[in-house]
């Protein structure tokens, strides 16, 4: 209730003119969780949206920096409802550790961030009229670690973890979209219980940051990235599509700019109940390579 009076008086107070909005979505560790909601000039009829996360390998970035903005004024101005939010950083501060601990300690930052995308989640499903959404129409999107964070939130959904138990009951989302991203689980489970949301993965084949493979950080754990995603959803039927960058590296994780036909494109065949299985394989020269290009997991560490 108190969500909903906050976001109805601002509302009262802001004007058609008024291109984003700030929310306090949730409250953990005494830390406050903000949103900024990007709303269109014009605005698409189907009323969708597009919750966007950041990256920053669970140590760094912001809702706010220059590239969430660019990504979600982009989303704005093709007439979805952006939202950018904050979510916990569990590496901010990080101490030194053994390889084997440090493995349970990302485990226990993706949680940190699934559950604050959870929160963000059944915010704007409990708020969806007064910020003119439609709930069953929210897009799931991020970047490295945030594309980790909307596929493992998507998997934990699919899965009933008790990580997303807050997420509203009928809550599926309309779609999942992660720029250089995996799922984080038990190599002998990864499978879902229910299908997940119609997903499009975007990777390069020589990601040594977020492996385009899988990366074994035990016998048993491992971050499953796009490809192994990918031969699990052809062999199960679920519909996705994936673009792989030939012999590119992390910086297809900001790619989201230079790929936004394709993300509306897909965006759109779901909408319109057309999704399939498609695969592309690219080679793509206006990728600029970056300092991330050929940076692996230590190198990203010890920056």
């Amino acid at each position: 209730m108190k969500s909903f009076v906050f976001i109805s008086f601002a509302l009262l107070l802001g004007t058609l003119l008024q291109a984003q909005q700030t929310f306090v979505f949730a409250t953990r560790d005494t830390v406050d969780l903000k949103m900024d909601i990007y709303q269109p000039t014009h605005p698409r009829a189907d009323k969708a949206a597009v919750l966007y996360v950041f990256g920053g390998g669970f140590a760094s970035g912001e809702r706010n920096n220059e590239y969430s903005k660019q990504c979600c004024q982009m989303l704005a101005d093709k007439g979805f409802v952006a939202v950018a939010i904050d979510y916990r950083l569990y590496f901010k501060h990080p101490a030194k550790t053994s390889l084997l601990k440090a493995y349970h300690l990302f485990d226990t930052a993706i949680c940190w961030a699934v559950e604050d995308c959870v929160e963000a989640i059944a915010f704007l499903y409990h708020n969806a009229k007064e910020l003119n959404i439609d709930p069953s129409k929210l897009v799931l999107t991020g970047c490295s670690a945030g594309a980790i964070t909307v596929l493992q939130t998507d998997y934990s959904r699919a899965n009933r973890l008790p990580v997303a138990a807050k997420l509203p009951q009928d809550f599926v989302p309309a779609a999942v979209i992660p720029y250089a991203g995996g799922i984080f689980c038990d190599i002998s489970e990864l499978q879902y219980a229910t299908p997940p949301a119609p997903t499009c993965l975007f990777h390069g084949t020589a990601d040594k940051i977020v492996s385009y493979t899988r990366f074994r950080g035990s016998l048993r754990m491992a971050l499953n990235g796009s490809n192994t995603l990918a031969k699990l959803f052809a062999k199960n039927k679920y519909n996705y599509w994936i673009f792989r960058y030939q012999d590119r590296g992390h910086e297809i994780a900001i790619a989201l700019p230079i790929t936004i036909n394709e993300f509306c494109a897909f965006v759109d065949a779901v909408f319109a109940g057309r999704v399939m299985q498609y695969d592309a394989t690219c080679i793509d020269s206006g990728i600029k390579r970056t300092k991330w290009t050929d940076m692996n997991l230590l190198d990203l560490y010890h920056m």
